[in-house]
């Protein structure tokens, strides 16, 4: 498990036009739907988007308001939205469901992406009506963040420096 955490890195360079196997994005998926939850109330929810239009107008809808103009998703052809029940432990829930997937996503060779802002997106009427034919009301959910999910197109990152003075024990 160690050597999928250290090879983990946020790709930011997606190949676009290969879209990653239905098998891989369901193993990613449950991987998120397996995180721990608090009380185990399992209130989060993920939306895997692989449909290009409903994938690009999210973009725009996550792009409002945002610092960096361009796609947010950096051209990943799927994007999974999670989304936890509104409640005081919804952004700790969402975040351990995220951080398995980023996991899983590289033990599938595939690259993946932390993307905030998914709490501004469910906050919008449109971008609701957009996810609306899940059959959910998503007004009862938070927007946690989105895992931007397709093959790199970076073969291989270089070794990450952890920084000195982060690790204390009481012994």
């Amino acid at each position: 498990m160690l050597d999928v955490i250290r090879k983990r890195r946020s790709c930011r360079k997606f190949d676009s036009e290969r879209m990653p196997e239905k098998e891989k994005i369901a193993e990613v998926v449950k991987a998120g739907l397996n995180a721990p939850s608090a009380i185990n109330t399992q209130n989060g929810i993920i939306i895997a988007i692989t449909n290009k239009e409903v994938r690009d107008k999210l973009s725009v809808f996550n792009s409002v308001g945002a610092r960096r103009p361009g796609d947010p998703f950096y051209g990943a052809p799927v994007v999974l939205l999670v989304a936890v029940k509104k409640w005081a432990l919804a952004v700790y829930d969402g975040s351990v469901m995220i951080e398995n997937m980023l996991l899983e996503a590289t033990n599938q060779g595939l690259g993946s992406c932390w993307i905030h802002r998914a709490k501004e997106e469910l906050e919008n009427p449109e971008a609701r009506e957009l996810l609306s034919s899940i059959g959910l009301d998503l007004e009862e959910y938070e927007g946690i963040g989105h895992v931007a999910l397709g093959y790199s197109l970076i073969d291989e990152y270089p070794e990450k420096q952890i920084k000195e003075n982060r690790e204390f024990w009481i012994e």
